[in-house]
């Protein structure tokens, strides 16, 4: 496993490279730069403002300084909030983020999982197609008219819930985090069922309902960990995306996360914050993709970690 990891460790670092290379120069060429707005500034002022921020050097040596500050954990301070660097605004926007996208994880999983078990149990049966077609209209529906409806219903309509703004209550979270789950418990629902049908028709487990075990024995014990192999593979990127935050949710919700952060960022041409919010990005998709693996090889018995480091 230890030689497994630093392999791992080892092969990230060039992937990383090459994302904070891309991105960076793609942010560069697109149109528009930090300072634009709709009054001009005085020239003398903008290039005052390049220098400060080392803008008017050739973009090689751009790309060469930022590399520097990336290796010293240094990701630059922000041309859209004076006085702030990005590790601060990361600082600050991640524990919002992480803990809306974990609660809507757990949540997920505790909802998507036993949903899908279930309507494999039940295949082609009445219960089986409502729970289908009921997880295919949360796939069909987007976050910007779930999260809409939501705060029209529980907000405006009912009374029972703020419309938006931040705090660590449960009043606050419930409609964000269900805003965020419910797609993600479709995409598990089907994931789960999918793979637990297909699980039912193996051989082993005809050799357990054949040796006489309970049916929920069977399922539980011999069928649910390698049924859940397709879910940790989706989980892996899906994760990563959910902890930093969905742009429309937080937005919608005037929630205060690296979601919001990174669109004003992308509006407002601030490089810095978009390259660390990508980076973050980044970082977590490797070590959930990571994680992952790990899972993999305790889940089936069968996987190995030499089998692993062939197959990366």
């Amino acid at each position: 496993m230890l030689r497994y990891s630093l392999k791992r460790l080892a092969s990230a670092v060039p992937t990383l490279f090459l994302l904070i290379t891309v991105a960076f120069f793609l942010i560069r060429i697109a149109p528009g730069g930090p300072f634009d707005s709709e009054r001009a500034l005085p020239a003398e002022i903008e290039a005052n403002l390049a220098a400060k921020y080392h803008l008017d050097e050739p973009l090689v040596m751009q790309y060469g300084r930022y590399i520097w500050q990336i290796v010293r954990l240094d990701f630059g301070p922000s041309f859209h909030y004076l006085d702030w660097t990005v590790n601060d605004l990361i600082i600050q926007g991640a524990p919002v983020s992480f803990t809306l996208g974990i609660l809507a994880l757990i949540m997920a999983l505790v909802v998507g999982i036993p949903i899908g078990v279930w309507a494999a149990w039940r295949q082609n049966r009445p219960s089986d197609y409502t729970v289908m077609g009921v997880a295919m209209i949360g796939i069909s529906i987007p976050n910007f008219v779930l999260a809409p409806l939501l705060i029209l219903l529980f907000a405006i309509t009912l009374g029972w819930l703020p419309a938006g703004g931040w705090e660590y209550s449960f009043s606050r979270m419930v409609l964000p985090v269900i805003t965020l789950a419910l797609p993600m418990i479709a995409y598990v629902a089907r994931i789960t069922r999918g793979s637990m049908i297909e699980v039912l028709h193996s051989s082993f487990i005809r050799t357990a309902r054949a040796k006489g075990l309970p049916e929920k024995e069977v399922l539980i014990n011999h069928a649910l960990k390698p049924a859940l192999l397709p879910v940790i593979s989706y989980l892996g990127p899906a994760a990563a995306a959910i902890l930093t935050g969905s742009v429309v949710v937080e937005r919608i919700f005037t929630i205060p996360g690296i979601g919001s952060y990174f669109v004003q960022g992308a509006l407002n041409r601030d490089y810095t914050l978009v390259m660390g919010v990508v980076i973050l990005y980044g970082i977590l998709i490797i070590v959930f993709n990571f994680l992952v693996d790990l899972l993999y090889a305790w889940l089936d018995p069968r996987i190995r970690y030499d089998d692993l480091e062939s197959e990366s």
